[in-house]
């Protein structure tokens, strides 16, 4: 007969082992800062020294917004997306390739804790980058933020969608090329197609079009709305599919991670 007590104490061994993964996976990369926070400060830095400045004072504003601003929340949001899918596509490729996969499978937490706490770590890493990038773009020009509240919900939910296609991509990857070919073959033709330079409005109306089937378009559209207050279209819409994104491939992961799915032996 399972007691109260027995429920209670299962549920607080969940817990345990919950936030022990989510711990090991935010101390993993916390402890190669230089490797996951310092580059996205070093080349943000550059884009709006090179960007911001060279074509800043020819382009002029963009919505009554400086050009050098106007590019900020886009690599503020380059920066969320690249670090939270590297961190947790990279850590489920390690936890595989030095096959201690097999020692978390086999702990009492559910496929849903287990991905959850994946994503966390990736998460972390995302939502810090962006920040950093965020306080980078005050020091160096003013940059001010409209909305906290509403720029911290993006950050977090922009960051838990692509931890959460990291680690899809992590189960499926089956060598070290096949997460960089993602990374570089998708997501980064997506991101400089998504507007971070440039308002979908200065486009023909046919790129216009094709420019909105980019779902990185509606997420740097929303969090250029979050931090300028000023966007290319709704602003709602974003919010809507950004969080779509993220609920719909947390699902994919936990799922996959319930049934095994390339990660049992």
């Amino acid at each position: 007969m399972i007691t109260d007590h027995h429920v209670s104490k299962k549920i607080f061994m969940f817990n345990i082992g919950f936030l022990t993964l989510v711990k090991r996976e935010i101390w993993r990369f916390m402890s190669l800062y230089k490797q996951t926070l310092l580059p996205s400060l070093i080349s943000s830095g550059l884009y709006i020294m090179v960007f911001g400045q060279s074509l800043g004072s020819r382009i002029g504003t963009i919505k009554e917004s400086s050009y050098i601003d106007y590019i900020i929340p886009g690599l503020a949001m380059m920066a969320v997306i690249n670090h939270s899918f590297q961190n947790s596509s990279s850590s489920m490729m390690q936890s595989k390739f030095l096959r201690f996969i097999e020692d978390i499978l086999v702990t009492p937490l559910s496929g849903l804790e287990l991905s959850t706490g994946y994503i966390v770590g990736g998460l972390v890493r995302g939502v810090l980058n962006g920040i950093l990038v965020l306080a980078l773009g005050w020091l160096l020009t003013g940059f001010t933020i409209s909305s906290w509240w509403l720029t911290l919900l993006y950050l977090i939910v922009v960051s838990w969608g692509f931890s959460a296609i990291g680690v899809i991509v992590g189960i499926f990857a089956e060598s070290w090329d096949h997460i960089a070919v993602f990374t570089n073959f998708i997501f980064m033709p997506l991101i400089f197609l998504g507007g971070v330079f440039y308002s979908i409005d200065m486009l023909p109306p046919f790129w216009r079009g094709i420019s909105q089937f980019n779902p990185l378009y509606w997420m740097i559209n929303g969090m250029r709305y979050a931090t300028l207050g000023i966007y290319d279209t709704s602003p709602l819409l974003s919010l809507l599919i950004s969080v779509a994104i993220a609920v719909i491939f947390t699902i994919t992961a936990s799922f996959m991670f319930s049934k095994g799915y390339k990660i049992k032996t």
